[in-house]
């Protein structure tokens, strides 16, 4: 059963100041334990990173071993029929692994509540930043470091960034930071949200969170 919860913050400028106006977000999340949806949207979204492109040639597949390498009788030897067997050095691989792709199906309202259980979740660990996206408008880190200082935000933990586009001076003035990860609201996913310490926000990404799993 789920139930409505209501998270409201106060934002802050680049300078660090806090602003007067306040957004909200309306959550559903799930009034037990939500664990087991987590556990299956974080299962959904590795299996999804996984190329599945590992291949070995079975004996049919090696190449050479169309002749049979000694006569069936009166060598003293073992019967071979081949020397691509797998049985022997250069031939085939019994069961070994294939292309393939791993899906695990969820459907689109689970992934909605678990990704709201999970904000709701991290709800005292994150800040929203006003005019994050249109103040950053060239590439420099020392600007966006400067940002980081001014609004208390702790470096040396995972930081995750949540913007409605990744822009390229965006992307490139964080990309020398370790422990940033910057993406965009439409990618928003399980793992990210697991692994960040503190979130970063921006109006207009809480907008597309609202748009998109919040309906």
């Amino acid at each position: 059963m789920t139930i409505q919860k209501f998270i409201t913050y106060a934002p802050l400028d680049i300078n660090g100041k806090q602003l007067d106006s306040n957004y909200e977000l309306k959550l559903n999340v799930l009034e037990t334990s939500g664990n087991y949806l987590l556990h299956k949207d974080f299962l959904r979204h590795s299996n999804s990173q996984k190329q599945g492109t590992l291949s070995s040639k079975t004996r049919s597949e090696v190449r050479g071993g169309g002749r049979k390498p000694w006569k069936q009788k009166g060598t003293g030897r073992a019967r071979a029929g081949s020397n691509r067997s797998p049985l022997w050095k250069g031939g085939g691989v019994i069961f070994g692994p294939k292309p393939k792709k791993i899906l695990l199906k969820l459907n689109k309202k689970e992934r909605q509540l678990a990704l709201q259980t999970l904000l709701y979740n991290k709800k005292n660990n994150i800040l929203i930043i006003e005019d994050l996206e249109s103040k950053i408008t060239e590439p420099k880190t020392k600007k966006f470091l400067k940002i980081c200082k001014n609004c208390s935000i702790d470096l040396n933990q995972k930081i995750l960034v949540i913007v409605s586009n990744k822009s390229i001076p965006l992307k490139l003035s964080m990309q020398n930071l370790k422990n940033i990860e910057l993406i965009s609201a439409s990618n928003l996913n399980t793992l990210s949200l697991l692994k960040a310490k503190q979130i970063i926000l921006t109006p207009l990404a809480i907008n597309y969170i609202k748009e998109i799993y919040c309906d």
